[in-house]
């Protein structure tokens, strides 16, 4: 008797449609940030990279809830991220500042863009990778393309709300967004978010936090992404201090208790 061949799978899965939809979407909203950027309505191409980034971060969700995932919607979300937090961030920050001097100051966009696709590019390599001591231990490597976008416009919201003329100058923003760049391809280990657990007797004051932050997003948005932004950086070396520990612990041998 001849065995039945199995059926290849061929094609995209319907289920997977709905994610690759909302990484499409993001990937919209980050162009369109550079569209406004070019007519000077600096808020809104900020708010579309900061819609492309609550976008990014639902797709995955809703591929796991619908089970999803494809190697073809991990291709695509890196491919809009490169985009929407490296190109179009780059691109933003070169038409509000780093004009004024075209040849440095394109040199530090081309850095942040460059740096983020190194970034997403390493990141696709090592998504096969049995063992990722950063990942393994609750970590990630380096800070992710969304925050480093966040964090490269810190000047824009300190001047949307200062007015400051110092905040717009050339030669702190490009600076500031190559120190950025370095940290999206560096090897420092940060707090991965999705992989923090709230205990049982504080989630009716993490739910008021939630309120709180949502409320000061409302009525200042600027004021709000600045802290967000200070307080991401202050957390980095808390990180690095706690991945320090485990990586220590992980190398006694098995039976040796912990310090106190």
């Amino acid at each position: 008797m001849r065995r039945p061949t199995p059926r290849v799978p061929r094609g995209l899965p319907l289920r997977a449609v709905a994610p690759n939809a909302v990484t499409a979407l993001a990937l919209c909203s980050g162009l369109t940030g550079i569209r406004f950027a070019i007519s000077g309505e600096w808020q809104l191409a900020v708010t579309m990279i900061m819609i492309a980034a609550v976008l990014d971060g639902l797709d995955g969700r809703i591929a796991r809830m619908v089970r999803g995932e494809s190697r073809f919607g991990a291709e695509l979300d890196s491919l809009a991220d490169a985009i929407s937090f490296g190109v179009s961030p780059a691109l933003i920050i070169y038409l509000w500042s780093l004009s004024v001097m075209p040849r440095v100051g394109w040199l530090c966009a081309l850095v942040f863009a460059v740096f983020c696709a190194l970034r997403l590019a390493r990141f696709n390599a090592a998504i096969d990778t049995t063992e990722q001591p950063h990942k393994s231990a609750g970590f990630l490597t380096g800070i992710p393309a969304p925050a480093g976008a966040g964090l490269a416009m810190l000047p824009l919201y300190l001047w949307f709300w200062t007015e400051l003329p110092i905040f717009r100058s050339a030669w702190l923003v490009g600076p500031w967004i190559a120190f950025v760049a370095m940290l999206m391809a560096s090897s420092l280990a940060t707090f991965s978010w999705s992989s923090l657990k709230l205990r049982s007797s504080i989630r009716f004051e993490a739910m008021a936090v939630i309120v709180l932050i949502g409320a000061a997003f409302v009525s200042a948005p600027w004021h709000m992404l600045t802290f967000i932004c200070a307080a991401y950086l202050v957390s980095i070396p808390f990180s690095i201090r706690n991945y320090g520990r485990i990586k220590r612990l992980r190398g006694k041998p098995a039976g040796t208790a912990p310090s106190a």
